[in-house]
């Protein structure tokens, strides 16, 4: 090797040298990207180990909802996070051009899958909430159920693998795909998603502006419902009561407005969560390809990320703020601890009152007057700690009672 060579080697051997500041940075981003991915697993899989464990939690339609949102949100994490991660860490794709499309099809069809399980947790919700027992029991049959979930999944393929595998999102478009598969000319290239405008317009509506105007409406009549219902407690009050039944019947008002106030707080940080994760890459998914494709790429990786970060929040916003899912989520933490076990409804040792097993109130206080073991005196208040899932779950034990 003569002395040219030993130079050129040299040259190219300081070149790959990384900066400190980049090492840092790098270490900064794996650790972001493996917290988001690793609390997303954990999350949407304990919330699906909950539901399938705890008898109580099957039997309320929405959890349904939520199991299915938690799958979608585990394959996420599972099949369009890690590569993405490993692409945006080592700025290069090594994995091929077709798995590319495959990779970027599933991104596709498993975020849409979870925004439209987000919808119909908000519709199902509204039919519990709004509208009367029976009307409920007639829109969410098993059957009923069964073509949302299914809808949920079938719906997304449309806008995912059969444009994307086609290559119709990329018609008009092909020159400006391959200028940025190169990166800066070296041999490293990256897997690039770039939509025409048609499809951009087609997917962002199908995948977020039809659910998000769905979700809006949804939880706009559910906000107005409690607020009536707050309306008329506070004019009850300020009549005054006279008997101690008044007085009873005016503390399970005072309960239900307590609930219901804490439903429309709990839709107000759905809405913000999902609006703020998802708004942003809509919003750019739209308007880049009418200004020239000329949105950075860093940015738009930033959106893309925020995006992800919506399946880690879901369990949190759908179930860890729900009683009943955080007494399951203690027994399966704690390996079955008995302190946060329901208690027996026949234990001796335990009074049959409506706060005995959550979610199930209706059923208890039911029993407890045509058994006469106690009388309304004896009855205790309701636990303040209750939320928008267990108001829609009584309404469904309503409609059960009814339908009985």
């Amino acid at each position: 090797m003569d002395e040219a060579d030993i130079n050129e080697s040299n040259t190219e051997a300081e070149t790959h040298v990384v900066p400190s500041d980049n090492v840092a940075e790098r270490i900064v981003l794996i650790t972001f990207l493996s917290l988001v991915m690793l609390m997303t697993i954990l999350g949407n899989l304990l919330v699906m180990v909950a539901v399938c464990r705890d008898r109580q939690l099957r039997k309320i339609k929405t959890n349904y909802f939520i199991v299915s949102l938690a799958f979608a949100d585990l394959l996420v994490s599972t099949l369009v996070m890690p590569f993405g991660a490993i692409e945006l860490v080592h700025q290069n794709w090594i994995y091929g051009e077709t798995f590319c499309l495959v990779r970027t099809s599933l991104d596709v069809l498993l975020t849409t899958a979870s925004i439209l399980h987000l919808c119909c947790i908000s519709l199902d919700r509204y039919y519990a909430i709004c509208c009367q027992p029976l009307v409920y029991r007639n829109k969410m049959t098993p059957m009923r159920i069964a073509l949302m979930l299914g809808g949920c999944w079938v719906i997304p393929t449309f806008i995912s693998f059969v444009p994307i595998m086609q290559g119709w999102n990329s018609i008009g478009i092909h020159h400006l795909i391959e200028e940025r598969k190169l990166s800066g000319g070296s041999n490293s290239t990256l897997c690039i998603f770039m939509v025409n405008k048609p499809y951009a317009i087609t997917c962002s509506v199908v995948a977020f502006y039809i659910p998000l105007g769905l979700m809006v409406l949804a939880y706009q009549r559910i906000y107005v419902t409690a607020r009536d219902h707050a309306h008329q407690i506070s004019m009850l009050q300020r009549a005054g009561g006279a008997s101690s039944s008044s007085d009873s019947a005016d503390h399970q008002r005072n309960h239900r407005m307590r609930t219901e106030t804490k439903a429309a707080k709990t839709l107000c940080i759905i809405m913000g969560c999902f609006c703020l994760c998802w708004a942003p890459f809509f919003i750019t998914n739209v308007v880049d390809p009418f200004i020239d494709y000329t949105v950075p790429e860093k940015l738009w990786t930033a959106f893309l990320w925020l995006g992800y970060i919506n399946s880690m929040l879901n369990p949190f916003l759908y179930a860890f703020l729900n009683k009943s899912f955080r007494r399951a989520f203690l027994i399966i933490l704690c390996c079955g601890h008995e302190r946060y076990r329901r208690p027996s409804i026949l234990g001796p040792s335990v009074p049959c009152t409506e706060t005995t097993i959550n979610g199930s109130t209706h059923v208890l206080k039911y029993t407890v007057l045509q058994n006469g073991n106690h009388t309304e005196e004896t009855k205790q208040p309701l636990n303040k700690d209750t939320d928008l899932e267990e108001l829609s779950s009584r309404s469904q034990d309503r409609t059960q009672k009814e339908a009985s």
